[in-house]
């Protein structure tokens, strides 16, 4: 399990300008079954997101591809989490 850290750049001005992109490149996350959870960081940092099922250099891959990290209005920086216990609920990322 991931936790991907998107903290504002220098460039935020220029995030409304790739925000479509940004938001496709979201929806994509979500269609391959890779993010489970998405949202802004606060007060007004960036944005966070919860992925899973997929490998460190696939996540990469991915948000290598999100054009507000090719444009530079981001930084990304991902952790990795070995789940270990959970509430019942998510229990599948520990399976």
């Amino acid at each position: 399990m991931f936790i991907v850290l998107l903290k504002f750049s220098d460039n935020k001005g220029q995030a409304g300008e790739f925000m479509e992109g940004h938001n496709e490149w979201i929806k994509r996350g979500f269609d391959d079954d890779v993010f489970l959870l998405v949202g802004s960081l606060q007060p007004g940092l960036g944005g966070g997101i919860v992925a899973h099922n997929t490998s460190l250099i696939d996540l990469q891959t991915r948000v290598s591809d999100d054009p507000f990290v090719t444009q530079k209005v981001v930084s990304a920086e991902i952790l990795e989490i070995t789940p270990a216990k959970s509430d019942e609920r998510l229990q599948f990322l520990v399976d």
